[in-house]
């Protein structure tokens, strides 16, 4: 007899209950931010933007300890806000310092909430479906001559130069500056997703996109 709980029949359905009760409590990103209504508009991003597409991308802390550099293509399967957390982990001064970078990440994300008024989840979703080139240039030929030709973009690269760009724009803001990263980050993903020409990513996208588009005409 232990706890009121007789019988072996009596522990498996308080199991069960318990099992349930869990099942049905909503995860939320922060013990805060909600995972529903989450939407990728782009359909071609909806693969590798992993947000709520299945119960295991959702999560109280982005800080999985998962092995997705394991194996090619894995990282996709790596939930968007973690990608983020890991982005902010760069120089080598920062290296290994997951913690420091969720915090980072858990101010972002207040910020973001007190400036629009809406889910960051959203926001930082819709900044990296705007973030990435969709076109890029490649270097065609050998050794004698190199030229470059227009190519398209595969989503999974999308989402990886948004996601990067981001964190490298708010980095260098933040450098030698009165402005904490938290705010510099938040500057960056807000105005990514505004598609506003303050944004580092956005013009980056654009300046890669226009080269691409000038080799394009030569090509043509």
């Amino acid at each position: 007899y232990m706890g009121g709980i007789s019988t072996p029949t009596d522990q498996g359905q308080y199991t069960a209950l318990k099992m349930a009760q869990i099942s049905e409590t909503k995860v939320k990103l922060f013990d805060k931010w909600s995972y529903e209504d989450i939407k990728t508009k782009d359909l071609s991003l909806r693969d590798y933007s992993s947000v709520n597409q299945r119960d295991k991308f959702k999560q109280y802390l982005p800080h999985t300890a998962g092995r997705f550099n394991v194996k090619r293509f894995r990282k996709s399967q790596c939930p968007i806000v973690e990608r983020l957390v890991n982005s902010m982990m760069m120089h080598g001064r920062n290296s290994g310092k997951k913690m420091k970078a969720v915090r980072i990440v858990q101010h972002t994300f207040e910020i973001i909430h007190l400036m629009t008024g809406k889910n960051p989840i959203q926001v930082l979703v819709d900044a990296v479906q705007l973030g990435g080139p969709r076109e890029d240039s490649t270097r065609v030929g050998t050794a004698g001559t190199v030229r470059r030709q227009a190519v398209d973009v595969s989503p999974l690269r999308r989402v990886n130069v948004a996601v990067s760009m981001m964190c490298q724009g708010a980095r260098q803001q933040a450098f030698r500056s009165i402005k904490t990263i938290s705010e510099c980050l938040a500057d960056e993903i807000i105005n990514t997703a505004k598609e506003s020409s303050n944004s580092y990513a956005i013009k980056k996208k654009d300046e890669v996109e226009r080269i691409a588009m000038s080799n394009r005409q030569l090509m043509g």
